[in-house]
């Protein structure tokens, strides 16, 4: 069973969109999470520029090298605490939702934000306000993917109020519909408190929500100054063998896209994940 595994294309820096294409095609990479505007700067990326004609060009770019856009990257602020620029974003996510079947894409994604506007790591996005406000926030989203039938895949980790599988369970079961899914990133969920017991929180994820996973994301992590530090696949204390064992038997063939992987680390990282996942 081959690995169905992709990149995000920003982590492919600074590459105009035919080379881009052509340089995730020579790795022998089949997916990209694509992030508008961290990738291009040639063209506008901003709110309300998108098309029909616009997401073609793009999608059928990647198509031309045989690559699917796995994810339309959107990743916002949810709850930022300016109501009038949570509405903007919010928007721009909206907009994403509209074009991403013209990109050839049925994914729209996003963490799910921070009380602060900087965002970043705080124990008051653990409070239950925060929670309540990305339910109202994730509600929109998903009143608008279902009219377009397309999924919004939400991220959880431990920068942002859905820090844990059991919060992000408990989304989930705030929102019943099933254009609600979930990008799992099992490095996300490491802490201090439980990156030594991560076997169980990674099958505590797959029993709580892997029948709503649609793809994964790959990357790795040390402990640096006291703290989870993330760094390139293959490189960390990330447990491998548990993810695919369970990825393999649960989520056969669903996209691996590495995060946090750049270069000169990237055909390291895919022949640490291909073997890692032979294996399993």
């Amino acid at each position: 069973m081959e690995l169905n595994l992709g990149i995000r294309a920003h982590d492919i820096e600074g590459l105009p969109l035919e080379e881009l294409t052509k340089t995730i095609s020579s790795k022998g990479l089949s997916a990209v999470q694509l992030a508008l505007a961290k990738s291009f700067t040639d063209f506008s990326t901003e709110t309300g520029s998108l098309s029909p004609g616009y997401a073609r060009y793009i999608g059928q770019s990647f198509k031309k090298e045989n690559i699917d856009i796995a994810i339309l990257g959107c990743y916002i602020n949810m709850i930022h605490p300016d109501k009038y620029e949570r509405a903007k974003l919010l928007d721009r996510f909206k907009e994403h939702i509209r074009f991403a079947r013209d990109f050839g894409c049925s994914i729209v994604g996003t963490e799910t934000g921070a009380v602060n506007a900087k965002m970043g790591y705080t124990v008051d996005n653990f409070a239950e306000g925060p929670f309540h406000s990305v339910v109202d926030s994730v509600g929109e989203l998903v009143e608008e993917a279902e009219k377009w039938g397309v999924i919004v895949g939400i991220e959880g980790g431990i920068n942002h109020p859905i820090y844990s599988p059991k919060l992000m369970k408990r989304l989930l079961d705030n929102n019943e519909s099933n254009n609600l899914q979930v990008i799992f990133d099992p490095a996300n969920f490491m802490s201090m408190d439980y990156y030594e017991c991560q076997e169980e929180v990674i099958e505590e994820a797959f029993e709580l929500f892997g029948d709503r996973m649609v793809a994964m994301h790959a990357k790795d992590f040390v402990i640096e100054d006291n703290w989870i530090k993330m760094v390139p696949v293959g490189t960390g204390l990330l447990n491998y063998d548990a993810v695919f064992k369970h990825l393999k038997k649960r989520k056969p063939f669903m996209n691996v896209l590495l995060e946090n992987t750049r270069e000169p680390h990237i055909d390291n990282s895919i022949t640490f994940l291909r073997d890692k996942y032979s294996k399993a």
